[in-house]
């Protein structure tokens, strides 16, 4: 994409990062304020809402036909820790070096960001104007739970969004490489979050006498059981509808092997496979849980007579909290106790009628793109958003090359995207703002 207003949009990217938003505390404020002067610096109408000083929400307009129900981009500003984790480049310095933006939100999601910033600014700009009014909102708090973003949004400005049908948020628009196939996926559904602490009791003691089968031991049992054990597979509609529409693309005895991932008996052993990608499509047929924090114990020569265990869950979509439950519990063991968190419910039904709209703008801007629908093994700010009825669709394109692992970099070390996606994905969407017709 050129440059809009003096700027590209990896440069925005580059100023984004240089914002500290390290949640906690977030502090989005000052990246905020630099957002909204570009975007009033275009002529949009710009509001900014907010819980917090600290940590407001910024919506901007620009103005549609009135033909169709407005449509909202969305994204958070808002950023993970880089604590303890060693990186080839400051976190924070939004260096460009050898063709990528290097910093902590490059991937997650400054970059998807600075591609909707980007293609608002141009839309602006060069006076086009959409069916419907396009919304552009950036939020605070995504990622320790919405509370200073999209939720306190949902919950005290819904009129905000009145008449909003779908949304653009993230994650998808990425490639997937099978078998010399480029699959682009586009996020219609997403997982649902559940932070669950498990209880582990047994007898206290002195440190200078053997204990066996206390609370340490029984958490080493779990550790260990969880590393071990898979819970049972589960074929949801977004996952059966994305392995079938690759299957689709594939030569017939790979089509063959492929679809088998569909039947139950055979997941595992397909998905052991087909090496990293069957690493990377894992989650999308279970419901998972990882150990994350472990508290227990005051002092080095008392042993402890209980130790809380935080465990992050996320449940495919159409599975409640007492679904988990069940299936955790053989793994755990009786003795442990629960304590719930965290629990939100996503919508089940996906609603995939601006797909082909955005398959097309991918095949447009990569004609061997093979766009398929994709289910999100984590969770995002969609979950609020689909309380109003809004649709949202991870859409953040990126032309990653081949060698690039886009799971193992967001929330990593060392995280990072080609400046040249940034303008791709920036260009993807400028031609959604044109050809949304709602």
């Amino acid at each position: 994409m050129d440059r809009t207003n003096g700027i590209s949009p990896a440069e925005i990217l580059q100023r984004l990062i240089q914002h500290d938003t390290t949640n906690p505390p977030g502090n989005e404020r000052p990246c905020i304020e630099y957002i909204a002067g570009l975007l009033e610096s275009a002529g949009l109408e710009t509001t900014v809402l907010s819980s917090s000083e600290d940590r407001p929400n910024l919506v901007a307009r620009l103005p549609g036909l009135g033909a169709a129900p407005p449509l909202l981009m969305y994204g958070h500003a808002d950023v993970v820790t880089t604590a303890h984790q060693s990186w080839t480049h400051p976190p924070f310095a939004g260096k460009l070096i050898d063709g990528y933006v290097w910093g902590r939100g490059a991937l997650d999601m400054k970059g998807g960001l600075a591609m909707m910033i980007g293609a608002i600014l141009r839309a602006a700009v060069d006076r086009v104007t959409p069916a419907g009014d396009v919304l552009l909102a950036v939020l605070a708090d995504e990622e320790a739970g919405g509370v200073h973003g999209a939720r306190f949004l949902v919950e005290e400005h819904p009129e905000t969004f009145v008449n909003v049908r779908y949304a653009i948020g993230e994650f998808g628009g990425f490639p997937l490489r099978v078998a010399g196939r480029t699959f682009y996926l586009i996020q219609v559904g997403e997982k649902q979050p559940c932070w669950l602490e498990a209880r582990i009791t047994g007898p206290a003691g002195h440190g200078a006498r053997p204990m066996r089968d206390g609370a340490m031991a029984t958490l080493g049992h779990i550790l260990t059981r969880l590393n071990r054990r898979r819970l049972p597979v589960h074929i949801t509609p977004i996952v059966r509808a994305m392995i079938e529409s690759m299957a689709t693309a594939l030569p017939p005895a790979k089509r063959f092997v492929l679809r088998r991932l569909l039947n139950p008996t055979w997941t595992d052993r397909i998905l052991s496979r087909l090496g990293e990608t069957g690493r990377n499509l894992e989650p999308l047929f279970r419901n998972t849980v990882n150990a994350t924090l472990v508290r227990g114990g005051d002092k080095p020569n008392v042993i402890p007579s209980e130790i809380v265990l935080g465990l992050d869950a996320r449940l495919l979509p159409g599975f409640a909290l007492e679904d988990l439950l069940a299936e955790l519990r053989p793994v755990l063991g009786a003795q442990v106790e629960f304590d719930v968190r965290l629990y939100e419910e996503s919508a089940v039904e996906p609603d995939f009628g601006l797909l082909d709209l955005l398959g097309g703008l991918l095949r447009r801007a990569e004609p061997d793109a093979i766009p398929i629908p994709y289910l999100l093994p984590g969770s995002s700010d969609a979950r609020f958003f689909s309380r109003l009825g809004i649709q949202t669709y991870g859409f953040t394109p990126m032309n990653l090359p081949a060698d690039f692992n886009f799971f193992e970099t967001i929330h990593a070390a060392d995280e990072r995207i080609p400046a040249a996606a940034v303008d791709f994905g920036a260009d993807a969407l400028l031609r959604l703002i044109e050809r949304y017709a709602g």
